[in-house]
């Protein structure tokens, strides 16, 4: 006994962890300089280097958005979905974890049993009789080589990725709901436009068709009239059914049946504005922000990790055991002749080596493909926020140029409208301003709702604006 207490002993001076410790490398994408600064594409005055806010939606100042955005965090079928996923995950670590620790069971079972004589070389039958056995054991696996160690560290790094990933999902269904919402709102407010377009064009073939019974017009001006009106009344069905179609979604969103959409939002047709420079922070906050980023950074661990637990699989395993029980007859379980018991090392190994050789191999391919996909993760992520930003850009300067020109179009009508009330011009000649002034209102009215929806785009490229675990 004293030999084999030696033998561990120096058996745990030994121990060690097979495979490499994890860090990040230093070529990965993320420790780039150039991933760290400032967005290249964040030049305009309406975004700004603060950081971005939890919540970032409350930057719209809309209850009705906010509400939505509570019900959709709390009954989102898809948050329901990441929830269990990571309820499981830590469950998964728990079990790698408590593999580490002493193990045991007990087992107890009792038979009515007929004994062969023939088997104790006896050559009469022996009788019946109730036996019994129990027993208690329990063991101790010595982790020498850290099999266990990255066992459970690949795990844990496999939870964090899976808490990362409903981060994403929380900040995924955000940004749907603003979508939605800025969408239903959207097409409320364009269909106004159009349907101011539809009145003022009734009005025009009003005035054409008497103009034409009093002999002042032609047959031509009154079906062209008539075919502009079917054209305009052509954009109404389309941003109904828009509207409908994001109500639908908002209703799924938030946990609920089409049928129960937010029905005070038929009716909205003002479009949710954020009235001061977007805070966008920089590459740096971005990279750290970002849960997909930090969800592939886990899953490259857990791939390092179980290079490790591949290594430590060359080398035997050893398990410290005991038990102590009892084997006989029912009625003589608690006499010594039944009495049973022992204790010591199990060795095992795995062989041939060869084959865990490639386990080894494919588990340190498959940690060079997970850095891969980091550095992938991390590239995604800085051009979905500068190609964002650009695009938000872009459509805001298109938007400044349609105000410029709706408000000559106002000006031209307000001035063709003087003049008709100081009998200078005919009222065609007005109403034909008017219907100019209608167009570059839809035409900016469309603009509008883009550049909303960019802005839901750009949030959704920063990653939504979380508290940092």
């Amino acid at each position: 006994m004293k030999s084999a207490l030696a033998l561990l002993a120096a058996l745990g001076l030994t121990a060690c962890t097979m495979g490499p410790d994890y860090h990040l490398p230093d070529e990965a994408a993320l420790n780039a300089p150039q991933a760290q600064g400032n967005f290249d594409a964040a030049t305009s005055q309406a975004v700004a280097s603060a950081p971005v806010p939890a919540g970032w939606w409350r930057l719209y100042d809309d209850p009705r958005l906010n509400a939505l955005e509570e019900q959709a965090l709390a009954a989102n079928t898809d948050l329901r979905v990441a929830a269990a996923n990571l309820a499981r995950a830590q469950a998964a670590f728990r079990e790698a974890d408590g593999h580490r620790d002493v193990g045991g069971d007990a087992t107890f079972a009792v038979e009515r049993t007929q004994l062969s004589g023939q088997s104790y070389l006896l050559p009469e039958q022996l009788p019946s009789a109730w036996l019994g056995e129990g027993a208690v054991t329990i063991g101790y696996q010595l982790d020498l080589f850290g099999r266990l160690k990255r066992a459970a560290e690949a795990a844990g790094a496999e939870e964090e990725a899976v808490a990362a990933a409903q981060e994403v999902a929380r900040i995924t269904v955000a940004a749907e709901v603003a979508r939605a919402y800025v969408e239903t709102c959207s097409a409320g407010y364009e269909l106004a436009v159009a349907q101011r377009q539809v009145d003022l064009q009734g009005r025009a073939n009003d005035v054409t068709r008497r103009l034409t019974e009093a002999g002042r017009g032609s047959k031509i001006d009154v079906t062209r009239g008539e075919a502009q009106l079917e054209q305009a009344r052509a954009a109404l069905p389309g941003l109904r059914g828009r509207r409908q179609v994001a109500l639908y979604r908002l209703a799924a969103l938030t946990g609920k049946s089409p049928a129960d959409f937010p029905k005070d939002l038929e009716s909205c047709a003002d479009l949710p504005r954020i009235r001061r420079p977007i805070p966008v922070g920089d590459g740096a906050a971005l990279l750290r922000r970002r849960p997909d980023i930090r969800q592939a950074e886990r899953g490259l661990a857990a791939a390092t990790a179980r290079i490790g637990v591949a290594t430590a699989a060359l080398y035997p395993d050893i398990t410290l055991g005991a038990s102590a029980g009892a084997i006989g007859n029912i009625a003589d379980l608690g006499m010594p002749a039944a009495q049973t018991w022992s204790w010591g090392p199990l060795i095992s190994w795995t062989l041939p080596l060869e084959s865990e050789q490639a386990r080894v191999d494919e588990a340190g391919a498959a940690a060079k493909a997970a850095l891969a996909r980091f550095d992938g993760v991390v590239l995604n992520a800085l051009r979905e926020t500068e190609s964002s930003l650009a695009i938000y850009q872009r459509d805001l300067e298109r938007n400044a140029i349609l105000h410029a020109a709706r408000d000559k179009a106002k000006e031209a009508s307000d001035e063709a409208d003087s003049l008709y009330k100081a009998g200078r011009t005919p009222f065609l000649t007005g109403l034909l301003a008017q219907q100019t002034l209608t167009t570059s209102e839809q035409s900016l009215a469309a603009s509008d709702s883009q550049v909303s929806l960019d802005q839901v785009t750009l949030f959704l490229a920063l990653g939504g604006g979380w508290p940092q675990p």
